[in-house]
């Protein structure tokens, strides 16, 4: 496993695109609100990349479709924009990815369109929550895996689970890069795999399910849900290790 080590003027590259991404978080943040649609979304969010001389770099990404991902109510990640119209007491992930001068950012946040009820509110609040303890928790040296029992713990501790199939990642000149960072821990021992050293930089993003963290693929090959149908939620930061701790590139 190749994991890159970044010069500073690369991490500043860097956060020159994921910066991009943190502002057009923000600017989705203000546009969604009930009656508008996730294409209606979708266009904003382009327009606001390219005028930025960025790309949305999911746009074709796989064959994905649309510019950004819009995942409404139990669509836990990926979701097609299209023509539904956000109403009240949904809530609404979006996960954006840009191409700026050669380098990648990527950044998701889950949010409520109005009121919502609490029990989404506590869902929402663990996968931000999970995101940021995360953050906070990392050392050089630590490993990847230990990372990804602490988040695990963390999510199972509010009564919640990990979506499992899914992981965080690496980041730089390609979208996805070296490693796989999971929501919990694979093969039971914390203790194995790559550490965390300075100038890497990565994609942390715990993805939360109610009940079962099984995933289910629906009908269109990309919007991902929970085996038991409730609603779930995904927040993303990229970061990179900068004096021996993560800062954040992505932050709104």
């Amino acid at each position: 496993m190749a994991i890159a080590i970044r010069k500073p003027e690369e991490i500043k590259a860097l956060a020159s695109a994921n910066r991009i991404v943190a502002q057009t978080l923000s600017l989705l943040r203000e546009h969604a609100k009930p009656g508008i649609s996730l294409l209606e979304l979708d266009k904003i969010a382009e327009d606001f990349i390219r005028s930025q001389g960025a790309r949305p770099s999911f746009k074709g990404l796989y064959g994905f479709p649309g510019a950004i991902c819009t995942s409404v109510n139990e669509v836990i990640i990926h979701g097609i924009p299209n023509g539904y119209q956000l109403k009240e007491g949904d809530i609404l992930g979006v996960d954006i990815g840009t191409e700026y001068k050669g380098w990648f950012g990527d950044g998701a946040a889950t949010f409520g369109i109005g009121a919502v009820t609490q029990n989404d509110e506590a869902l929402m609040a663990c996968s931000r929550d999970a995101l940021l303890y995360a953050i906070d928790s990392i050392r050089v040296d630590m490993r990847f895996k230990e990372l990804s029992h602490l988040i695990e713990q963390f999510i199972l501790k509010r009564g919640m689970v990990p979506l499992r199939g899914f992981c965080g990642h690496g980041i730089g000149r390609k979208p996805h890069e070296e490693p796989e960072i999971p929501n919990y821990l694979e093969g039971g021992n914390p203790k194995q795999g790559p550490k965390i050293r300075e100038g890497m930089v990565f994609c942390i993003e715990p993805m939360i399910c109610q009940k079962s963290g099984e995933a289910k693929i629906l009908s269109d090959k990309w919007a991902v849900v929970s085996h038991d149908g409730l609603n779930g939620s995904h927040h993303d930061h990229t970061v990179a290790i900068v004096n021996g701790r993560a800062e954040i590139l992505s932050k709104e």
